[in-house]
């Protein structure tokens, strides 16, 4: 520092007025990285930073907009979004303290709760399936643009199979990995596609979108929130994960 900051006496040493200035200077940066530390610490108080990791679409739909007690709480959450390896990836490196997937986690390594079920629907803007009557058939359908999340049609191949009991053999007119764009091309008449039923929800029932599915055929599949067993030991990240599983306690019986 280029000046003395502490005095040797014969029972320890006493500050200079260098070193009682130099403190007061850093003494708030100090106390913040502690701060900061502690929200790391294993077995700290309920608080920090908590990362969380899912499909960006359904962080959009049914997480963010819950998250706000959380932050009045003092909680600094920090969401990641990804594809199912990506999700597990920052899961398994502890990079992400919660993670939702779409796929059975393995309890060996993994602690988990399903959130909800969803059900896909075939969807489409209602001109288009007034013009497809009230009976679609798989060549009407084929004659239309499908817009679909990847090539590999994940939501479209078992909705299909359960309307007309074969795979589709389609090729998708568009992809795109959002599933709100896709919902916003499809309300726009830009074609059909299959969509779960937490996001086209509200556009069903303004009747923006139309289906043709019947909720109680339509192919299910489960939600879950998972976590490494290890991090159970955190408070926060306990905390964390009983609020989410909280704000589905009415969809997840």
């Amino acid at each position: 520092m280029g000046k003395p900051l502490f005095v040797r006496r014969a029972r320890g040493v006493t500050p200079t007025e260098a070193a009682d200035e130099l403190a007061r200077a850093i003494g708030p940066m100090l106390d913040g990285l502690e701060t900061r530390l502690a929200s790391y610490r294993l077995g700290g108080e309920v608080g920090g930073t908590v990362h969380i990791a899912g499909p960006s679409d359904f962080i959009y739909s049914k997480i963010t907009s819950g998250l706000a007690p959380l932050m009045a709480q003092g909680f600094q959450i920090r969401l990641h979004t990804g594809n199912r390896e990506r999700i597990y990836s920052l899961l398994n490196s502890s990079t992400v303290d919660l993670a939702i997937t779409a796929s059975m986690p393995d309890e060996r390594s993994h602690g988990f709760a399903r959130l909800l079920t969803e059900r896909f629907l075939l969807v489409m803007a209602p001109h288009l399936a007034k013009a497809l009557g009230k009976q679609p058939t798989e060549q009407g359908l084929a004659k239309l643009p499908l817009i679909a999340f990847d090539e590999d049609l994940p939501l479209i191949r078992p909705v299909w199979t359960a309307l007309f009991r074969f795979a589709p053999t389609l090729q998708a007119a568009l992809t795109i990995a959002d599933l709100r764009i896709i919902q916003d091309l499809v309300v726009k008449g830009h074609g059909w596609s299959v969509l779960p039923d937490y996001q086209c929800t509200e556009a069903l029932e303004s009747g923006r979108l139309v289906t043709i599915t019947p909720l109680q055929d339509a192919p299910t599949n489960n939600l879950y929130l998972v976590w490494k067993k290890a991090s159970m030991r955190n408070p926060s990240i306990v905390h964390v994960r009983d609020f989410i599983l909280g704000l589905f306690s009415d969809q997840a019986d």
